[in-house]
């Protein structure tokens, strides 16, 4: 959750050379016309350390971010330390970490001749185009920001420095007590540049550096100083080794022979290790090129489980396609297959760790999401509620005002893709601190919202780079029927579905009908007929809603374009108004109750809508439709996974076609930590 900015202070002592800014004792070159360029001096009054007013707060560690009203930050950070030059793999820990979203990139490295740091607005490209002097130093710290407080300038752009330039800090969160801590820096004079709320933390390690003379304590005292949410990093002029915290934004160690890595997610970094230790809230990481040490802010050694991850270096490259979102809608048979292996067992359900008897207590069930993982929640609430069992399904952000009665019989289940989605996590702990059982349905082992759930199930769909999720929903919506299956089994009251064995026989012949569309799809052709329309509009009923809905939020996404989703019957409700022949609409058919959606249709088609009917070869759909996007035959609960393929497709080849930036569409990022 961050929050960027005040108000800025001049450094008298700046020095600019076009626009790249370095940061250290020997910087006598000018540099081209990007970034700045700037050496700093330590010229303030030294007559003692500042403590801030708030110093000394204590933290409850599994707060998180709680009591932050602001916002966290989709930003990114990689740190390395080790043998040999660090530049290279900051560079290429930034470029993994583009996902995320950001507007502005920087990094440092610390070579025993000073902290030189170079930052500009821009993409990482930018910023590596504008290294014609190569950094050089076997440590180092990288940073993408995402602006939401505070424009996204060179100035404003990750590290921060203190006044001398000696303490270089990267950060995602968001500081609540900044203001308070600048003031009281200022009026020490410390001179800041920016307008963000990270740039007290350099100033605020460097006072306590001068009063205690340990910058390891240092670190100490400025995190304990701190309110709000943080990952952070550090490093200093003259010490080999990164200083890090965490507390209520993710922060991920990774263990190689000859270096240690910090940052926002694995990616960054899997292509040089897969031994991870996820870092919890309250813990505080020094790293050296030949150790590392976890503590919590106290400084009491803690003990963190080493984990391997899963996946390989390959599958979080793009390899031969043109973006990320291509492979990974052409990937989702293997996705499927990961998702389904081992959970259907004898024509049961089975998840490892939750065995029989796991859910007999639920009276009732809450699914809460945001965004395409609120689409595959609604695809679990329908077939739950088909099965008697009473349950609702949420939006996060909005939890507090419809939640209703929570208690013990209330299993709430958060869908989060990177299990690190604000107003998910802020949701079950509200559920759980009214005594309600939580059960995390995530992509990312060891993400927050597996730690902190009771129970957690993964969706085992690799990893996914591409903002727009594709092959996440298609594993989340298969996990979910498959829990909903589950807990039918347990709860005495329920009513497992009548075709209960040829729902999940059909099941494993999911990955190779999708398979068929991908192979058989004609939606280039298609997108190539309507990507130039007005407006799109997509209408499903039942399961098929939900799919419409994810269709329309995909398209709107990656073009640009404006794209609803309604249940077929509220079509005639309202949005019929807005429908005219340059409005096509796609009509999600999936074998189950269909009428509304035929009638709907037509009665569009009527108005001169041309009609895109996403169903099986032999639906009567098909013949009111003026093209259609053909599905194999299967059970009515996989159809509408076969639809959303399509609709997928469509939507990349439509953004193709208007020459969008498919992989990193304006203003999105992958995980959206904000509440």
């Amino acid at each position: 959750m961050g929050r960027t900015d005040v108000g800025a202070s001049s450094d008298p002592v700046r020095r600019r050379y076009g626009r790249t800014r370095v940061l250290g004792n020997n910087d006598t070159h000018s540099d081209p016309p990007d970034c700045w360029l700037e050496s700093r001096h330590d010229d303030r009054p030294t007559d003692g350390p500042v403590r801030a007013s708030t110093a000394g707060r204590p933290k409850d560690a599994s707060s998180d971010a709680r009591s932050s009203g602001g916002e966290r930050l989709m930003c990114g950070i990689i740190a390395r330390i080790g043998h040999g030059d660090a530049t290279e793999t900051l560079l290429s820990g930034l470029e993994n970490l583009e996902y995320r979203g950001y507007d502005s990139a920087g990094i440092a490295v610390q070579n025993g001749s000073g902290v030189k740091v170079r930052k500009c607005s821009g993409e990482v490209d930018e910023l590596k185009s504008s290294l014609e002097q190569s950094l050089h130093g076997n440590m180092g710290i990288g940073h993408t920001r995402w602006s939401t407080h505070g424009p996204p300038t060179d100035e404003n752009a990750h590290p921060h420095t203190d006044t001398a330039g000696d303490v270089a800090v990267v950060h995602n969160g968001v500081i609540d007590n900044y203001d308070e801590l600048r003031a009281d820096l200022q009026a020490r004079g410390h001179e800041f540049d920016s307008d963000t709320d990270t740039e007290v933390i350099p100033h605020l390690i460097d006072d306590y550096r001068e009063q205690f003379g340990d910058t390891e304590r240092a670190v100490r005292e400025a995190v304990e100083t701190l309110e709000g949410s943080y990952a952070i990093a550090a490093i200093v002029d003259g010490e080999e080794r990164v200083y890090a915290a965490r507390e209520g934004s993710p922060l991920v160690l990774g263990l190689d022979d000859e270096e240690w890595y910090l940052a926002s997610d694995v990616p960054a970094f899997l292509e040089h290790t897969d031994e991870v230790i996820y870092l919890e809230d309250g813990d505080l990481v020094v790293l050296e090129p030949d150790d590392y040490r976890i503590t919590d802010v106290a400084g009491s050694p803690i003990e963190r489980s080493v984990d391997t991850v899963d996946w390989d270096p390959e599958d979080a490259g793009k390899g031969e396609y043109d973006h990320y979102m291509a492979k990974e809608i052409d990937t989702q048979p293997t996705a499927l297959s990961n998702t389904i292996e081992g959970r259907v067992e004898d024509g049961n359900v089975a998840f490892e760790d939750l065995p029989a008897g796991t859910f007999a207590d639920v009276e009732t069930v809450q699914f809460v999401a945001c965004g395409t993982s609120y689409h595959a929640a609604m695809y679990g609430n329908q077939l739950l509620r088909s099965a008697g069992v009473r349950a609702d399904v949420l939006r996060a952000s909005e939890y507090d005002q419809t939640a209703g009665p929570v208690d013990e019989n209330t299993l709430v289940v958060a869908v989060t893709q990177s299990g690190e989605t604000a107003d998910t996590l802020d949701a079950v702990r509200k559920a759980t601190d009214r005594g309600a059982r939580s059960l995390a349905v995530t992509n990312v082992v060891g993400s927050t919202a597996a730690r902190e759930a009771d129970d957690a199930i993964y969706i085992r769909a690799g990893p996914e780079v591409g903002v727009a999720a594709t092959k996440t929903f298609s594993s989340q919506a298969v996990t979910l029927a498959l829990l909903t299956q589950r807990i039918a089994t347990d709860v005495p009251t329920a009513t497992p579905v009548e075709d209960r064995e040829a729902m999940l026989g059909s099941l494993a012949d999911l990955p190779e009908h999708v398979e068929t569309v991908l192979e058989t799809t004609n939606a280039e052709s298609l997108a190539r007929e309507y990507f130039d329309s007005d407006s799109y509009f997509f209408i499903g009923n039942g399961l098929g809603h939900s799919v419409a809905l994810e269709g329309a939020l995909k398209f709107k996404e990656i073009t640009y374009e404006h794209a609803e989703g309604f249940a077929s019957g509220e079509l005639k409700h309202g949005p019929l108004a807005l429908v005219t022949p340059e409005t096509p609409l796609f009509a999600v058919a999936t074998g189950g109750d269909d009428e509304k959606t035929k009638t709907n249709a037509i009665e569009a088609r009527t108005r001169g809508a041309p009609i895109v009917a996403v169903a099986p070869d032999d639906h009567p759909l098909a013949d009111a439709a003026d093209w259609q996007l053909s599905i194999p035959d299967t059970h009515p609960v996989w159809a509408g996974l076969l639809a959303n393929v399509q609709l997928q497709l469509v939507s990349y080849h439509a953004a193709a076609l208007l020459e969008r930036p498919i992989d990193k569409p304006r203003n999105l990022a992958k995980s959206v930590t904000v509440e």
